[in-house]
């Protein structure tokens, strides 16, 4: 069983480091809103036929239907709103440096628990690694090749995207409403289509997309949101959320690697500095990483 988690673990980051790489592929010939209604709209079908072919149609019908309001309305903060500040974002920096700054979604959860539960204190390591993430973060605003306003609201709309990320991650945790993890991420693709569908339809573009657009938005739903979802599940479910979240220091490398073999993004100081202070600063706020504590020193015993 053990063994099986590494493959599983970078499997998940070889999906979700390519999924940059096709937001930059398939904004060539589609407006960010159109892109991700599209990506959640096919990764919703994909998890109906799932949800379907485990419960069958009448019993997936039952289970969409007691779900309650609440797991569609978290699509909001945990799909429709990201998705579209990640690929806003992609039109001003490159792949690698916006999965960089998405890296920073531990860091947000450990400071928004801080905010909001009393028994939480940043102290130690852990106020520590939100410093470091956080200047991690202010690093990769310079860290293109030509820095502008832009590029800054570029980098700053990817890490507003990974705080609503760490707004849903709080709200699942403490409020799953009784859905299982399958069913949770159905309910939330479905609430995101609803509620971008709209501004998707007045964005359309006026000629269609190219092929290697519809194959980068293909890519992006199929195995970017609905696959690794359920690998993600899988890895929580088998090896616990502690192991499963290390999938956060593996995606920035696996993104960085794709946009600089098939996109020609360039591999800067400032990139790898600031993705070291950001994975830093991930493994301490979040308390993966743990600083080894100093031993009291003893006394000698005196003749």
């Amino acid at each position: 069983m053990t063994r099986r988690y590494l493959p599983l673990l970078l499997t998940l980051a070889a999906i979700w480091g390519a999924s940059f790489a096709f937001i930059e592929v398939a904004l060539d010939d589609l407006t960010p809103t159109t892109l991700v209604a599209a990506r959640v709209a096919i990764a919703a079908v994909c998890l109906l036929g799932v949800l379907a072919a485990m419960h069958g149609i009448a019993g997936a019908g039952r289970a969409l239907r007691g779900a309650g309001l609440g797991p569609y309305a978290l699509g909001i903060v945990n799909s429709a709103l990201p998705f579209t500040l990640i690929a806003w974002g992609q039109e001003h920096v490159d792949s690698g440096t916006a999965a960089i700054a998405n890296a920073s979604t531990p860091i947000w959860v450990a400071l928004l628990a801080i905010w909001f539960w009393q028994g939480e204190r940043a102290t130690g390591a852990r106020l520590v690694g939100i410093l470091l993430g956080l200047a991690g973060v202010g690093v990769l605003t310079g860290a293109q090749p030509n820095a502008s306003w832009s590029t800054l609201v570029g980098t700053l709309a990817v890490v507003a995207a990974s705080f609503s990320y760490a707004i849903s991650l709080l709200i699942a945790q403490h409020r799953m409403w009784g859905v299982g993890p399958l069913l949770l991420s159905t309910t939330t693709m479905i609430g995101a289509t609803v509620v971008l569908l709209p501004f998707a339809l007045l964005q359309l573009p006026d000629a269609a997309p190219g092929m290697e657009a519809v194959a980068a938005v293909l890519a992006l739903a199929i195995a970017g949101t609905a696959v690794a979802l359920l690998l993600y599940f899988r890895l929580m479910v088998g090896y616990g959320s502690a192991r499963a979240a290390l999938v956060t220091y593996v995606v920035p490398v696996t993104a960085l690697a794709y946009g600089a073999l098939f996109l020609d993004e360039p591999i800067t100081i400032a990139k790898l500095a600031g993705m070291g202070l950001v994975l830093a600063g991930v493994g301490l706020g979040s308390g993966m990483v743990r600083l080894p504590r100093r031993e009291p020193a003893v006394a000698a015993p005196r003749a």
